[in-house]
């Protein structure tokens, strides 16, 4: 019986202790969360925030319009990568994957799931990954980057630019100040970590040693058009949307872009 009342006593210890750090890792990150923006820094303003509910009007109208789609003939069969935004899954990028298939390229996604942020393990795995895919594929890859995994394809394009072709990033916060969007506050509280202190990416902003081109929006509610837009020789084309930040994901005239430009190169 002291034994068991031992055995249970320590049980309950344990639990009290794994809460405490819970308890203790949310108020930390709670912190993180609301951080004064830096005086001058802004995001989009709050009417794009809502512009950014009408993406699936959009993208129905969008589909509604005469197919402008002209990709040249003959064009080479590309391995393409699709790597999700923030808090997002890769299945949100189906409808570019299903697009980019249907004009010959071999489509993957990046198989880590759910993008809630960078860390060491993850981006090792994600390098790992476009290697060992480039090397089976023959040739180096076509990394296409939403948001925050635009920000991964182009550090994975800096560390191994032998196994990428060209990095194609959309609405992706490369440029600037790092809080000039409206989602670095949900971003330290789910990563856990400063967007100033990233496990990656200390300069996000140099251009990767490969072809790299911007997709940005001027009606982008999320990111700063700025931001995704960068300045000369932070990429080497940017080039304008018209779709909101969510719309990036799925809509006909971003997949139309992508298929052209993956033709280019």
């Amino acid at each position: 019986m002291i034994a068991h009342h031992d055995s249970v006593s320590r049980e309950a210890g344990q639990a009290f202790a794994r809460l405490s750090r819970l308890r203790d890792e949310v108020a930390r990150r709670l912190v993180l969360a609301f951080q004064p923006r830096p005086e001058g820094v802004r995001g989009p303003k709050w009417q794009a925030l809502l512009g950014e509910l009408r993406t699936p009007v959009e993208h129905w109208q969008a589909r509604r319009r005469p197919c402008t789609d002209v990709v040249p003939p003959q064009a080479p069969s590309r391995p393409v990568m699709l790597l999700p935004g923030f808090g997002t899954h890769p299945a949100r990028m189906k409808p570019l994957g299903r697009a980019l298939e249907a004009a010959g390229h071999r489509v993957s996604d990046w198989g880590l799931g759910f993008n809630f942020g960078p860390s060491e393990d993850r981006f090792g795995r994600l390098c790992e990954r476009v290697v060992t895919m480039a090397r089976k594929e023959g040739e180096p890859l076509v990394l296409v980057g939403w948001s925050l995994g635009g920000i991964f394809a182009r550090e994975v394009a800096k560390a191994h630019p032998e196994a990428v072709r060209m990095v194609i990033t959309m609405g992706t916060p490369f440029s600037g100040d790092r809080r000039a969007n409206n989602a670095w506050r949900a971003y330290q509280l789910i990563a856990g970590h400063s967007v100033d202190e990233p496990p990656i990416g200390q300069d996000m902003s140099a251009k990767p040693p490969v072809p790299t081109i911007a997709l940005w929006s001027a009606r982008d509610g999320i990111v700063s058009p700025r931001s995704s837009c960068g300045r000369k020789g932070e990429r080497d084309l940017a080039i304008p949307m018209r779709c909101t930040h969510l719309g990036f994901a799925a809509h006909p005239d971003v997949a139309v872009m992508l298929k052209r430009l993956v033709a280019a190169f």
